[in-house]
């Protein structure tokens, strides 16, 4: 069917009983065909969407009579279209629009180049009305929830870290005291890697530990912070400057939506700033000999003579499993659970389901013109092709 130039200036968008009407016809000729072109951005979704309601109105078509009124819908719109006696279906969904053409109508291999290249060209006559569709549009740009980034990584490090049971792993004898050391020596290596693995994963978990918690705290605070000082670029700079001690403090003054003010004086608090100092030690690789003591040994010149002997076992792996703090890092999550969920019991019971429900997303979305946080779609990733199957 090449299309003719003509094309776009003959389409007509067809009335709710004249969509009814076709899609009632139990015999359809046996010439008519069903075919579709498929856009991805050669012409860019939203271009296509004012200029079909600049030139035709509002999505017109079944799916949108079909759709639930939120976004998580396979169509999200559609216009159904008539170029003489050829339906046009025009659907735009999740990863492309569709043009399905059906009807007396065989495709040619330009007409897709020849679709796009028409509505292109007939942009500029509708420019102040798409223009106008354009600006009535909500603009939202999406992004990745950076709390909930951090609780899955730990989550999943924390499933390895336990799969490798180092929690049971015993120490092991002397190599030298053992009658087949060749075996002896085995089980100390095999013992050797899943340690460097565990130590890794601990380490790893321990520093993201406490920047999940001020993510949480941040996005508090980006989500509900009162709107004269979002309105202030220096207020709100100065409210995500602040030390998180300070920031965690402040939340009730700096952010609507708490029924009761934080107690930084609380247990729970208190438990946190330690994993925070924990974590400051940790990761900023600070020296402390008091804290990072595993021995003590006396010298007689050059000559050591230890207090107490430790055994093989624990002068490497003890070393480091200490150094690493494999034994407070569950501990640790659980005071970093309770710390937030502290906080959100200081939330308005009206606000908390909401807040707690954004906080379990990993995509969110921000409405740049009104600086709103918002949950935009599902998690759900689902594909389809719509449109009816050719005859026979």
């Amino acid at each position: 069917m090449a299309l003719s130039s003509d094309f776009l200036a003959t389409l007509e968008c067809l009335q709710p009983e004249q969509i009814l009407a076709f899609l009632q016809i139990k015999e359809r000729p046996t010439a008519w065909r069903s075919e579709c072109l498929t856009i991805i951005n050669e012409i860019k979704p939203v271009d296509l969407y004012c200029y079909l309601t600049a030139r035709f109105g509002p999505p017109n078509g079944l799916q949108n009579w079909l759709r639930n009124d939120h976004s998580d819908n396979l169509i999200h719109w559609n216009w159904s279209l008539r170029y003489g006696p050829v339906f046009v279906d025009i659907q735009g969904g999740n990863y492309r629009t569709d043009v399905w053409f059906i009807g007396p109508v065989k495709l040619e291999p330009d007409d897709r180049a020849d679709f796009i290249r028409h509505v292109k060209a007939d942009f500029a006559a509708f420019g102040a009305h798409i223009a106008k569709c354009r600006k009535a549009l909500e603009p939202w740009i999406e992004f990745v929830n950076p709390y909930q980034r951090l609780r899955r990584s730990i989550t999943k490090l924390t499933e390895e870290l336990k799969a490798l049971h180092l929690d049971q792993l015993s120490e092991l004898p002397n190599v030298l005291d053992q009658e087949d050391r060749e075996s002896a020596q085995k089980g100390w290596e095999d013992t050797a890697n899943k340690c460097s693995q565990g130590f890794g994963l601990c380490f790893g978990i321990r520093s993201m530990l406490p920047i999940m918690a001020e993510a949480f705290v941040n996005l508090i605070l980006f989500t509900l912070m009162r709107p004269e000082i979002r309105a202030d670029s220096r207020l709100k700079d100065d409210a995500f400057k602040r030390h998180i001690d300070v920031r965690v403090k402040s939340l009730s003054m700096t952010c609507i939506g708490f029924k009761q003010p934080i107690d930084y004086s609380n247990e729970v608090c208190g438990r946190y700033h330690s994993v925070v100092n924990e974590r400051n030690d940790l990761l900023h690789g600070n020296v402390d000999p008091k804290k990072l003591q595993f021995n003590e040994v006396y010298f007689d010149g050059t000559v050591p003579v230890f207090k107490e002997y430790r055994s093989m076992w624990q002068r490497s792996f003890g070393v480091e499993r200490q150094a690493v703090g494999l034994d407070k890092v569950f501990e640790e999550l659980a005071t970093i659970d309770a710390f937030i969920g502290y906080v959100l019991s200081c939330l308005d019971d009206k606000i908390r389901p909401k807040i707690e429900y954004m906080l379990g997303r990993l995509e969110l979305g921000l409405n740049t013109r009104e600086d709103r946080v918002g949950v935009l779609f599902s998690e759900r990733l689902v594909d389809s092709k719509v449109g009816p199957a050719a005859d026979g």
